[in-house]
């Protein structure tokens, strides 16, 4: 007796019970069945052993889909809870989620030991024992009172289960419990069963292609006056080919951290004395910001937008007019109490350009207008989240908030991510997609249309430049709908950047109105534009991008000039004066030490261009040039090489690419 199925495509396919989502797989194929780990029956994923009776919707996981490596890493982490537990009785378990690129598990060992290196070592090879024995995962459910039974000497599975009892259960529960009244368990064998929504692989087996990483100290919950548990960090792929190319990024990935070469070549630090998430400049790294802001305010400027500036802080009473005091407190500094207010720093920006836009009346033909600030905001991060500038409290953001009718909003959206992708590639990125975030119809407030018209307005922008995109059903904030756009850096990571966000809010609790053509008043659309998103965190990403080695209009240095010995000096020094007058930003290092060590030195604070002068060279009025990631070239005449410098001093502004 057979079935019928809804595959993904909308076609049907009959096949023979028993049926489950393996089966359906192997009916397929033999390739689709090799790769796949779990299924989506009826918009939920479940494991390739459930039982299919008919008439259900059904797609296949397969192991390299982001929802298969999902899979695989959770599956992962319950094997690494069973190796631990083998090797330290007595261990307590808690969560142990999939996450970007790999997965974590966080545990409490008797007497408050920690893990060692060593004891990695020992985790990875049982991991790989119980891998090896290809044991099944094998899925049961119970009700609440037989789970806390079943966990009795594990305190944080009960206490994730008693919150599901007291319907409590929050997003880091939701791997863990299968909702509705009851709980899922997951046994691999008789000695060690996980509390698990699932689903997991079908075996132990699909999971050889892991490392564990690293070690550190997790609160329970995020409650740092809560217990301090030990967590453990590995990655899992589907294949070693997969886990090697990641291995490799990570390699690379530690070669160009920021926080490592902003130190090495004088840029940027972060002095205790200042505290934590909080950084000064540098004159080199405060030079390449100058070239930064620069550039940005000449961009902006002769793209139609005026310049503001706001105050650091202001009455809290313009934060309840924006509801940041109500959505947003938590990621605020505590406010100080004045003798005529309480006062708060600033989180963002925007606020204060609804104030720009409402100090006088204001006439449709001022539409849309543009506002730009480069404003310094306060947000209060949490210490164990705080990464160099990636992460950090106080930070600079490149803000327009741009204010337009509705029939200009179409035009205005594709303008701005023309803008978007030409200064990003201005910096050196190329490879850009981007997610578009749509109404959560339980949350937003506004009219129905306009949010139609906003949401397919950045939808055609999207589809006008051919920008890959993902739509991110019910993800937007429930004030308008958002693009946001990721580059992709050159060791093909993924950074969040710019953000385009439609707001139909603030103009309402701002009560902002603008006299249209028909002598009546109405409302404007608010456009919040980051494009950078913020100085600190865009110049973190830079580095890493560059490794240091910056475009040429951007590095402190541009070109150095080395005497072969004290006796070329003065020909090394009217160099650099011609040069210098010319805008090249120019050093002379004189010959105190071999020509060899200085060379060395330039090449690691990773100058565009070294220049040797010696005897050859005074005679004929020329350079060595020893270009940055290039051949040696003897004997350049300096009027040739300043022609070539010349035309990397300005950054390059490309026009926009449009499909």
């Amino acid at each position: 007796m057979s079935i019928t199925i809804t595959l993904p495509d909308g076609s049907e396919r009959a096949i023979d019970e028993p049926a489950t989502p393996a089966t359906l797989a192997a009916s397929i194929g033999r390739g689709l069945a090799k790769a796949a780990i779990a299924a989506v029956v009826d918009g939920d994923e479940v494991d390739l052993d459930r039982p299919l009776r008919g008439g259900e919707q059904v797609a296949i996981i397969t192991d390299g889909s982001p929802e298969g490596r999902h899979v695989l890493r959770h599956s992962t982490a319950h094997v690494m809870a069973q190796a631990v537990t083998r090797l330290f009785p007595g261990a307590k378990f808690s969560i142990g989620p999939a996450i970007e690129n790999g997965f974590y598990y966080d545990f409490e060992l008797p007497g408050g030991a920690t893990f060692s290196d060593d004891d990695l070592e020992a985790i990875g090879a049982e991991m790989r024992s119980i891998i090896a024995a290809d044991q099944r995962f094998v899925r049961s459910e119970m009700s609440i009172d037989d789970g806390v039974e079943l966990f009795a000497d594990q305190p944080y599975k009960v206490e994730i289960i008693e919150r599901v009892r007291s319907a409590e259960a929050d997003a880091d529960d939701s791997g863990e419990v299968a909702g509705d009244g009851t709980i899922s368990v997951y046994r691999n064998t008789d000695d060690f069963v996980d509390l698990c929504r699932g689903p997991h692989v079908p075996s132990t087996g699909r999971l050889r292609h892991f490392q564990l990483q690293k070690v550190a100290g997790a609160y329970w919950r995020g409650n740092e006056k809560g217990p301090m548990l030990q967590r453990i960090y590995g990655t899992a792929w589907e294949s070693r080919q997969a886990l090697d190319d990641h291995l490799h990024q990570l390699a690379e990935a530690e070669l160009r951290d920021h926080r490592r070469l902003a130190n090495e070549l004088d840029l940027v630090s972060f002095p205790r004395q200042l505290g934590g998430g909080l950084a000064v400049w540098h004159p080199k790294g405060a030079l390449i910001r100058k070239l930064m802001e620069d550039h940005m305010r000449d961009r902006h400027g002769h793209g139609g937008y005026e310049f503001v500036y706001t105050p650091h802080l202001t009455d809290g009473k313009l934060f309840e007019t924006s509801g940041h005091l109500e959505w947003y407190a938590d990621g605020m500094y505590p406010p100080m109490e004045l003798d005529n207010g309480t006062y708060y720093v600033k989180p963002m920006n925007c606020p204060m350009h609804c104030l720009v836009f409402d100090a006088r009346q204001r006439s449709y033909r001022e539409l849309p207008l543009r506002l730009f600030e480069l404003g310094t905001v306060y947000r209060y991060e949490r210490a164990g989240t705080l990464h160099g500038l990636m992460r950090i409290r106080g930070f600079t953001q490149d803000d327009s908030h741009i204010y337009c009718t509705e029939e200009q909003l179409g035009d205005e959206i594709a303008s701005l991510l023309d803008f978007v992708l030409s200064v990003l590639r201005t910096f050196g990125f190329e490879e850009f997609t981007a997610n578009l975030s749509t109404k959560d119809p339980e949350k937003y407030i506004g009219d129905d249309a306009a949010w139609d018209e906003a949401t397919d307005a950045l939808r055609r922008a999207l589809e006008r430049h051919g920008l890959p995109y993902e739509i991110k059903e019910g993800d937007a904030a429930f004030y308008g709908p958002k693009i946001d756009v990721d580059v992709r850096d050159a060791i093909g990571r993924s950074w969040q950047l710019s953000t385009i966000q439609v707001d139909f809010n603030h103009p309402e609790r701002f009560n902002l109105e603008y006299v249209g053509a028909d002598n009546e008043r109405h409302r404007p659309i608010m456009l919040h534009r980051a494009l950078l998103g913020s100085i600190e965190r865009f110049f973190g990403v830079l580095i890493e991008h560059h490794a240091g080695a910056f475009p040429t209009w951007l590095a402190p240095v541009q070109a150095r000039v080395l005497p072969v010995s004290s006796a070329h000096g003065a020909h090394a020094e009217q160099v650099a004066a011609t040069l210098a007058a010319a805008r090249v930003r120019v050093d002379v290092v004189g010959a105190t030490e071999g020509l060899g060590k200085r060379i060395r030195a330039a090449k690691m604070e990773k100058l565009p261009y070294v220049l040797v002068v010696g005897d050859d060279d005074v005679a004929a009025g020329t350079v060595g040039v020893n270009p940055r990631g290039g051949e040696v070239e003897r004997g350049v005449p300096l009027e040739m090489f300043m022609k070539r410098i010349s035309e990397e001093l300005d950054p390059v502004v490309p026009a926009p690419t449009l499909a």
